[in-house]
């Protein structure tokens, strides 16, 4: 699935964002402002990821994504990846074991292991801020 911004001459604003996202608007901005508290320094920036899949969003630091958020019709998904030390951290926490599952049956990379979860209520979102936690400090 693409993201609902194809349109590669026309960044996204916080009122398309807005309309698109609906009612997972909320939980895009409490994200960011997570974020932003637990890494004030970070870096924002909206990028096309390619043709196919249009515009998407990043928080990283200097060198390296710290989460991506991907915007859909009505929701949105967030997508990390964690190297050796977060993986093992995030198996020995109390994030959910569904979480977990994904986590250990994704594909490793030279990067590590990447995850990518839909945010279509406040259901993950306490799982979304230990993975931030973990990844910040990894």
């Amino acid at each position: 699935m693409i993201s609902i911004f194809t349109d590669k001459t026309t960044q996204p604003t916080d009122v398309h964002l807005k309309n698109a996202l609906a009612d997972t608007y909320g939980y895009w901005k409490e994200i960011i402002i997570l974020t932003d508290k637990l890494f004030p320094e970070n870096i924002k920036e909206w990028f096309v990821s390619g043709a196919k899949y249009g515009w998407a969003f990043r928080i990283k630091d200097k060198k390296r994504a710290l989460v991506y958020l991907l915007p859909r019709d009505g929701f949105f998904k967030v997508s990390f990846v964690f190297g050796h030390k977060a993986t093992d951290e995030i198996f020995q926490s109390n994030i959910s074991e569904t979480i977990k599952s994904e986590l250990k049956s994704s594909k490793v990379y030279k990067e590590g292991r990447g995850i990518t979860l839909e945010i279509k209520s406040r259901q993950l979102m306490p799982d979304i801020q230990k993975l931030i936690e973990i990844k910040i400090k990894y």
